[in-house]
């Protein structure tokens, strides 16, 4: 990244560190005022059609979170920006071979993403930044392990250790008592409808319905309506799923932050689990989602594994 004051001299990131005490407007109007010019390069990515713009922070840190979520709103916009769902950073880690950071489209930043982490992984190879084809990557859900399927040096898919599902009310988070599993809890989001719910964290709160229809479901209506739940108090993803049979499930997701998405790989573990808590399905299934499919596995060691591909879209640089 670079920074251009009005009279062309090059600032350094450290100058800006006062932008820890600005609004996300308050950020926009600095910018403006004092006429910086940022150029910084990107890729946009997808997994499944839930698509990413990821920028390489390892030697050029672009500054903190009020600013992060400034732009991602402003790259995320698919009128005026570069579009996507979600904005991923690649970092330094201490604990791990990379850190991700991930911003949604409406700027708040997620604990972790399924579908980003792959997009991820695959970058992170491709673009040497990692030599190996099983990394470790720390996320503010934790160390997550993807696996990249290399053939004749072109990446087939990525296989992710996503953890173990947290199952227990306070874990996830949900208000109320706390119990060790919510499963099939009536939830009354207005005096016409009511939902059955069962809840999952995967690093990210997850609460999944089971429907008769997925394509019959009004997701933008009743998504945000439960995301926003007071029942929530870090809001939640909203899955709504329908059991085709003991192996694969039809999908449709409201993503927090960001509403309807073609893809969502942490929900779509989720989804398991959930189907599994209510005995619907084996321990391993193929997760039909608007983007394509994903291959999910809630293994005997109780982790979660998900497979599934990421793909480029495009390079370029962008100057805002």
């Amino acid at each position: 990244m670079t920074l251009t004051g009005k009279q062309g001299n090059w600032v350094n990131n450290t100058q800006y560190t006062i932008l820890n005490y600005y609004t996300l407007n308050a950020v926009r109007c600095t910018l403006e005022k004092e006429n910086i010019i940022m150029k910084i390069s990107f890729v946009k990515m997808h997994g499944l059609g839930n698509d990413f713009i990821l920028i390489d922070c390892l030697n050029k840190p672009l500054g903190d979170s009020s600013f992060l979520s400034y732009l991602a709103k402003k790259l995320c916009d698919r009128n005026f920006g570069i579009g996507a769902d979600g904005l991923i950073l690649i970092l330094p880690s201490s604990k791990a071979d990379l850190r991700m950071r991930i911003f949604n489209f409406d700027g708040s930043e997620a604990e972790m993403c399924g579908n980003g982490i792959r997009c991820f992984a695959k970058y992170a190879y491709e673009n040497k930044l990692v030599s190996k084809n099983k990394l470790t990557v720390e996320t503010l859900a934790d160390i997550i392990i993807p696996e990249l399927t290399i053939l004749n040096n072109k990446i087939l898919g990525v296989k992710v250790n996503m953890g173990t599902p947290k199952l227990r009310r306070r874990e996830i988070p949900m208000n109320g008592e706390d119990t060790p599993i919510v499963v099939n809890e009536t939830l009354k989001i207005n005096p016409e409808q009511t939902f059955k719910i069962t809840c999952v964290s995967m690093g990210n709160p997850h609460c999944i319905t089971f429907v008769n229809d997925v394509q019959s479901i009004s997701v933008d209506e009743i998504g945000p309506k439960i995301e926003n739940n007071p029942l929530f108090p870090k809001k939640t993803n909203v899955e709504f799923i329908q059991i085709l049979n003991r192996k694969e499930i039809n999908f449709r997701v409201w993503e927090r932050g960001v509403g309807e998405t073609l893809a969502c790989g942490t929900g779509a573990c989720a989804a398991l689990v959930a189907a599994v808590l209510n005995k619907k399905t084996d321990r391993k299934a193929t997760i039909h989602l608007p983007g394509g499919d994903l291959d999910i596995q809630w293994a005997n060691d109780g982790n979660i594994y998900m497979t599934g591909p990421a793909e480029l879209v495009f390079k370029g640089e962008i100057i805002i």
